[in-house]
């Protein structure tokens, strides 16, 4: 039974300096040997890939704009499926993924990419919800830090523990890329 890699918003526009400091500068490495251990293995890919809307004017993320292009490490190849979104679910994107994933009788999944609170956990909680048996590579996202409501800074490393910790055992569970890799 097939169990694909689903790399999320692996993208250049997550470079521009307008999202802030981020933390884990080991995600994309961790996600290029991820999708070449699944190449190897003969796997499933599918690479997300976020493309702003006309509401979200000025993003890096805006198709045509060089932050739309995906990373090195996400490069998608004749196997590999790609699922463009506007939202944060992959779930909500074309081709449906879900639908996709049930026509490759997936019932787990492996998540990483971008950015880890935003839309890797949107998809790691609808792909629970769906009841899909989740592996969530923590140490393969990366996210920003973030002023609160009431105007305090979260760091990166505060929202990906808190993330880790809201998803790990109620949707998924949250590994490292060693595990998943069988080398730990």
């Amino acid at each position: 039974m097939p169990e694909p890699l689903i790399v999320i918003d692996l993208q250049r526009g997550f470079d521009d300096p307008v999202w802030g400091r981020r933390d884990n500068p080991d995600c994309e490495r961790n996600v290029g040997r991820l999708v070449a251990a699944w190449h190897e293995r003969g796997e499933p890919v599918v690479v997300v890939r976020h493309d702003s809307g006309p509401d979200d004017a000025g993003s890096p993320l805006t198709p045509g704009q060089p932050g739309n292009d995906l990373r090195p490490e996400a490069a998608l190849d004749e196997a590999a499926l790609l699922v463009t979104k506007q939202v944060n679910s992959a779930f909500y994107g074309e081709p449906d993924l879900h639908g996709w994933l049930q026509a490759q009788g997936a019932e787990r999944i492996v998540v990483c990419g971008l950015t880890t609170n935003h839309c890797c956990e949107t998809t790691v909680r609808m792909a629970g919800n769906l009841g899909y048996d989740v592996r969530f590579v923590l140490d393969a996202t990366a996210t920003f830090d973030r002023v609160g409501p009431d105007g305090e800074l979260v760091t990166a490393e505060e929202i990906a523990r808190a993330s880790a910790a809201s998803l790990h055992d109620e949707f998924c569970q949250v590994v490292s890329t060693e595990a998943v890799l069988g080398q730990s």
